[in-house]
């Protein structure tokens, strides 16, 4: 009873704990694979047929790993699972991979078998037994058939038009939840902080007073604007996605925005940190407007125009101010 109490190495496992430990391998990945279904099942139903195609795989296997566990060792099984044993090889929390997208999904199934064949591949080749060998051979070749299963899955389930139009589905999503509420934040950021900066900044002539200034107007911008999207909408009706994800979205690049020309006024001398502030500022607006283009299908100069019209206009603002 001693593997319950500390991690113990592979090869200190007899055929009877290896086998334990597959079957509970198995029942894991089943379970992991219906997780991914779930998440999957409102948006991609296609996918969310083959992950649960694949968990009815691994659970046939795990049957079948049961059943030999009878005939070998009876009916009581050892509680071993993954976590006992060191160097075996980890599944990530199924939370760390939902937020990811269908695609990092897919490519997590796929890393799930190869890792699964090349443990037992390897622990095989380690072993001198003839049973143990073979065990962990068929136990590799089952891993390496759910594999080919898979493939075949996504062939019946997924044909061109449907993984076409669920990548396209993903890509909306990714624009609705990431792109959309991270510009505004970062055109919010960039623009709204130029007028209290250089205000400060001419009127002062105080490299850290401004900088402090370009501080609070960032944090507190990027406060203001995470809190105000992910309250404005809870995505449930308009398909924006999560509301934390919004906001953290928005709030980041709001004070990013802000920083991106308040840092440099931690240089002390005040015309050197306002002409790399101003360059700053001229990068920032030039990036929306290629965000802009890229992702929101803007015609790029209509979106320089904007911006940089938009900007140049806040900052003059912000100078006039500050030098009367």
């Amino acid at each position: 009873m001693r593997f319950f109490t500390q991690r113990r190495h592979f090869r200190d496992l007899n055929e009877q704990e290896v086998l334990a430990l597959a079957i509970s391998s198995e029942e894991d990945d089943a379970r992991i694979y219906r997780s991914y279904a779930q998440m999957l099942r409102d948006d991609y139903p296609d996918s969310a047929r083959v992950f649960e195609d694949m968990a009815s795989e691994e659970d046939t296997h795990r049957q079948s790993l049961i059943e030999l566990h009878k005939a070998r060792f009876g009916d009581t099984i050892p509680l071993i699972r993954r976590e006992h044993v060191a160097g075996y090889y980890a599944r990530r929390p199924v939370w760390l991979i939902e937020n990811l997208g269908i695609e990092r999904i897919r490519a997590e199934a796929e890393a799930m078998e190869r890792d699964a064949e090349h443990f037992y591949r390897t622990a095989a080749a380690r072993t001198s037994d003839a049973a143990t060998r073979k065990l962990l051979g068929d136990l590799a070749a089952a891993e390496a058939g759910h594999q080919t299963t898979a493939g075949e899955l996504e062939e019946q389930h997924l044909d061109d038009d449907t993984r076409a139009a669920e990548d396209r589905q993903a890509h909306r999503q990714f624009i609705l939840t990431w792109v959309q509420p991270g510009l505004a934040g970062l055109m919010d950021g960039s623009v709204s902080t130029l007028a209290p900066i250089f205000a400060t900044a001419f009127a002062t002539q105080d490299t850290w007073t401004t900088f402090l200034v370009g501080l609070a107007a960032s944090v507190g911008a990027g406060i203001s604007m995470g809190f105000t999207e992910a309250a404005s909408d809870d995505g449930e009706l308009s398909g924006r996605g999560s509301p934390l994800k919004r906001g953290i979205a928005s709030g980041v690049m709001t004070t990013l925005g802000g920083l991106g020309h308040a840092l440099p006024y931690l240089i002390p001398d005040f015309w050197t940190a306002t002409t790399l502030a101003f360059a700053i500022v001229f990068i920032e607006l030039w990036a929306i407007a290629w965000i802009q283009n890229r992702f929101m299908q803007t015609p790029f100069l209509r979106a320089a125009f904007q911006v940089v019209l938009g900007g140049a206009l806040v900052f003059a603002a912000g100078v006039l101010i500050g030098s009367g």
